[in-house]
């Protein structure tokens, strides 16, 4: 007697051409049948080599999709039988995180046991993944040796030796890395590093996040620039701390006003980016650097000095950080490799004396047990070899041009509207629009041509501050010639 089965060919269909494997195609497409309720509990699957005659493809695809539905729990096998939907299907009924409103409380009132850390969004802009973004500084991914990263990771993940001991190298992150950091830094900022020095941390914020908490507490007072990195203000307000704003010019953040602060209360700590400061692009002068430096020593002054982007200096020599000269251990010194290779590699560096980073190993520990020390040490390779020394080398070739086009490109596009200064260095033009001008109608506009520009609300600055930065590290010729020609159309 013949075995009557449902017509699987109409039913599940398979794409050759998608990148997700045939046999996992079928398995969605059985337990999507399974949802819908047209397999029943209990219901008898077609033997692997039938079942592979009529959806045409190879048996092992079959027994790999069985296999993956028995992984799944939508499917039992039976010994001898054969496979059978099972009667304890994985399913479960998703409930709502929205809190419903307990006992004496209005509808619509959530219970707030949570702090607010910002306004909900507003609006319906959604970034789709075709489009053109315009950001305020990222490097060029494509242009990153990423594929030696890879491969490199590949070759230490086969060797359990090398894997089993690098998990025991602990919260300051791998030995290798640090090694390697210590002596890129001596060498490049004549910063004089043992290792121990070296604390790795996922991404720059991290490690600001972790040397600020080492030093504030609720009613602490941090000297930060008027017009700041947006993301540190508000970590240093998370912690409590007051923010005491003192102006930024074109020479950098006003040395005169700390001291004036310093002398009638010394605060807890001073944040500055004495390098391409965050968002104006502005550099810290020789002069007012030397000044700081005898504020530091003087006051015994705690400074976090946030170097994101060194490598990235496109004129003269830069000069070199605050942390290189005399500083009686006062100065944590955080750098970013994110700003090196690409936004989504998070790995960034504190560096302090030992035992400030050794106390902030183990206040990481308690954030985040270790990082990815396989990845940390295919960096530690790039440095090695000297494919990281090679890759800036090229980057900063690279992006000088780009900034010099870019910046035409926004003079004729823009200059009856906005006025910018050519940076230096760094990966972005901070723009200065007429007081008048709407950059949120701009925003608007450009996304009609699929280009996604920041509308000034990712980062407030100032309330009478018209500006954005503009990044151009990350857009080839063509896309710069796309974006201007767009400006043009959406002004």
């Amino acid at each position: 007697m013949t075995v009557q089965t449902l017509p699987f060919s109409t039913l599940i269909s398979i794409d050759r051409k998608s990148p997700t494997p045939v046999f996992r195609q079928l398995a969605n497409g059985l337990i999507d049948l399974i949802r819908k309720g047209q397999l029943k509990a209990g219901y008898q699957l077609p033997a692997s080599r039938d079942m592979a005659s009529m959806l045409k493809v190879n048996r092992t695809t079959i027994v790999a999709a069985y296999e993956e539905l028995q992984a799944q729990g939508w499917v039992e096998p039976i010994k001898r039988k054969g496979n059978f939907v099972s009667t304890h299907l994985p399913i479960s009924s998703p409930k709502s995180f929205q809190a419903s409103a307990p006992a004496g409380v209005p509808a619509g009132q959530p219970n707030k046991f949570y702090r607010t850390i910002a306004a909900p969004p507003s609006g319906t802009r959604k970034l789709m993944p075709h489009q053109m973004m315009i950001n305020d500084g990222f490097p060029d991914a494509r242009i990153a040796p990423l594929d030696l990263i890879i491969d490199r990771y590949r070759f230490l993940s086969k060797r359990m030796n090398t894997y089993n001991k690098l998990l025991s190298e602990g919260s300051l992150g791998s030995n290798s890395l640090r090694t390697e950091l210590a002596l890129f830094l001596s060498q490049t900022r004549a910063l004089d590093l043992s290792p121990e020095q070296v604390l790795v941390t996922h991404g720059a914020q991290l490690a600001i996040s972790i040397a600020a908490s080492m030093i504030l507490q609720p009613g602490s007072s941090v000297i930060v620039g008027d017009l700041n990195y947006v993301l540190a203000d508000r970590l240093f307000e998370q912690l409590g701390a007051r923010l005491i704003k003192v102006k930024v010019d074109q020479d950098g953040i006003d040395v005169e006003a700390i001291e004036n602060i310093c002398k009638q209360s010394k605060p807890s700590l001073l944040y500055i980016i004495p390098h391409h400061h965050h968002p104006t692009t502005v550099t810290l002068s020789a002069e007012r650097r030397i000044k700081l430096l005898d504020i530091i020593r003087r006051y015994q002054l705690p400074v976090i000095e946030d170097d994101y982007d060194y490598d990235f200096h496109y004129e003269n020599a830069p000069i070199l950080p605050l942390a290189s000269a005399e500083h009686n251990g006062y100065v944590l010194y955080i750098g970013s490799i994110s700003k090196t290779l690409a936004p989504t590699i998070r790995l960034g560096y504190l560096i302090g004396g030992q035992d400030f980073v050794w106390q902030a190993s183990k206040l990481k520990q308690v954030l985040d047990i270790r990082g990815d020390v396989l990845f940390e040490e295919s960096v530690a390779h790039l440095f090695t070899t000297g494919d990281m020394q090679r890759h800036l080398r090229k980057s900063v070739k690279v992006y000088k041009k780009r900034r010099d086009r870019f910046c035409e490109l926004l003079q004729s596009s823009l200059g009856d509207v906005a006025r910018f200064i050519v940076p230096n260095g760094g990966m972005a033009v901070w723009t200065l629009f007429d007081p008048g001008y709407s950059i949120p109608k701009l925003a608007e506009r450009l996304a009609t041509n699929g280009i996604y520009l920041n509308d000034g609300s990712l980062h407030k600055y100032k309330e009478d501050v018209n500006g954005i930065r503009l990044g151009f590290a990350s857009l080839n010729t063509n896309e710069m010639q796309t974006f201007a020609q767009a400006l043009k159309k959406s002004r």
